[in-house]
């Protein structure tokens, strides 16, 4: 077995960036993005000052987590230990890149699928060096076999004092530094001065610690990032939009479902046809926005047809078409009036409607890269969002219709908005890594904290518990209920594109 991987000699580096050069002209990289590029850090002050040049790219991990969440296996490892990716199958959803605890994922413009460095395995698997080696004028850049003890790359590991990136990710890096200064390697001890950086204009896509992370969190910078590539976000309002979307969907249907158990079944409009068609609408749209979010969305059949189990992107495909089939067959059932048939339903129904709202707890726990979405609270957070977002439709289905149990269903929904602000709150107050104590700076302090505080918490939890509590005293009761339900909706989507946001907040490189 090859266990290939580089040492990049940090001490050797001059900076020339024939490293970069020679990788974008052997593989056709396109301007604006890199495979390998250089990130110059600056550290002391004048006249003691010194800067020190650090090569970045894939890790080769032998733990990737960008072939866990792969949906279709592209990022796939070779015999030689390379994580190298098939752009034919690809349907760029992006999760790699959040699942890549170094940011060494792109999306190429050309093409529209993920690319990154594949260790030139072209020119490995025919007995030749990486295109980087070659060039490298002071050969800081040294690639070989890990388990072969007489390769020169294994002799430096064993001899001098290597580091490698995160390795907190457990992710087993196959890429060492020699020499390096440990700044260069944690982006969250650098940062870009206000006055930009050397060679290139800073834009919002050159990640770095703001003002709210450094000033507020206690983080030491020890250093200037004076030259990097910038990374855009990757998941956006469309992945926020389908959290709130599936969640509807799913506490519709659990409703319904409860609503047939407590003997409500011949109510077509609150518990039988009406529910189905919202919930599949719901759903449909739900899966229109993972499609449009692809950078191949003409691939997306790909999930089902060359899935890789272990993702949760195919998992949760097979979760949503389960429910999808159900609540077409329980929409059927009413519309021919076999409704005596829907008991039977109902627990699968609700199975199924937890599995809808829960699987991105699992999904975004893979996305190894963003530290506050591995939160055990996440599960819990989908499922109490599920049942607000539920009752919040049902709500406001009470202009329309008769609902049978309001009273009981106001108090469920209310005790679903208590339950949120409670874990919600115990998510911000609580102290976990670096990461995530500056991630959650950025959501509450910093650039989300509007759409936090005011959408969030204040329009999607004080307003609607005050008024569905309104509401149980027998006050206004239908308006003030439509009333909570629109603003628990808008808060659900105002908090889930701070959390999404904010998670991808912190830079990795």
């Amino acid at each position: 077995m090859t266990r290939l991987g580089f040492v990049l000699e940090s001490d050797s580096c001059i900076g020339c960036h024939a490293c970069t050069v020679a990788c974008k002209s052997e593989h056709d990289v396109p301007i604006g993005v890199n495979r390998t590029w250089l990130k110059y850090v600056e550290t002391g002050s004048f006249p003691n000052t010194g800067r020190s040049f650090t090569v970045m790219r894939c890790n080769h991990c032998d733990d990737a987590p960008c072939m866990k969440i792969c949906p279709t296996s592209a990022l796939h490892r070779t015999d030689n230990g390379v994580v190298d990716f098939d752009d034919n199958i690809c349907i760029g959803c992006k999760a790699c890149m959040n699942a890549c605890p170094y940011d060494a994922i792109y999306i190429n413009p050309d093409t529209n699928v993920a690319n990154k460095c594949n260790f030139c395995n072209h020119r490995v698997e025919v007995g030749l060096e990486p295109a980087c080696v070659v060039v490298c004028p002071t050969h800081a850049i040294v690639s070989g076999d890990l388990d072969d003890p007489n390769s020169e790359i294994s002799k430096i590991v064993a001899r001098d004092k290597v580091s490698v990136r995160a390795p907190e990710q457990g992710t087993s890096p196959k890429v060492y530094y020699r020499g390096v200064d440990q700044a260069a390697l944690d982006p969250t001890r650098t940062k870009i001065a206000d006055d930009g950086m050397i060679w290139a204009d800073t834009t919002k896509d050159h990640p770095t610690l703001t003002h709210v992370m450094a000033e507020h969190s206690g983080t030491q910078v020890t250093g200037r990032t004076a030259y990097t590539t910038s990374h855009p976000m990757t998941w956006k309002s469309k992945v926020s939009g389908y959290l709130v979307t599936k969640a509807i969907a799913a506490g519709v249907m659990a409703i319904a479902a409860l609503l047939v158990l407590l003997g409500h079944g011949d109510s077509s409009s609150a518990a039988g046809l009406l529910p189905a068609v919202i919930a599949g609408v719901f759903t449909a749209i739900t899966g229109a926005l993972l499609v449009a979010d692809l950078k191949q969305p003409t691939r997306f059949l790909y999930i089902l047809t060359k899935s890789n189990t272990e993702s949760w992107l195919v998992r949760g495909a097979w979760i949503l078409g389960a429910f999808a089939a159900l609540v077409g067959l329980w929409g059927l059932l009413d519309l021919i009036g076999s409704n005596s048939a829907l008991p039977w339903l109902s627990l699968p129904i609700v199975i199924l409607s937890a599995g809808v709202a829960g699987y991105t707890a699992f999904l975004f726990g893979q996305c190894e890269g963003r530290d506050l979405w591995q939160t055990p609270l996440l599960l819990p957070t989908l499922l109490a969002q599920a049942v607000v977002a539920g009752g919040s439709t049902y709500l406001l289905l009470d202009l329309f219709i008769d609902v049978p149990e309001l009273k009981a269903l106001r108090i469920t929904t209310l005790a679903a908005l208590g339950a949120l602000a409670l874990l919600i709150t115990t998510e911000v107050v609580s102290h976990g890594s670096r990461t995530v104590e500056l991630a959650t700076l950025e959501m509450t302090k910093g650039a989300y904290a509007q759409r936090f505080w005011l959408g969030g918490v204040v329009a999607g939890l004080v307003v609607p518990i005050i008024l569905i509590s309104l509401a149980l005293n027998g006050t206004a009761q239908q308006g003030l209920g439509a009333i909570a339900a629109v603003c628990a909706l808008v808060g659900l989507f105002s908090y889930e594109d701070a959390f999404v946001r904010a998670g991808q907040s912190v830079p990795l490189s």
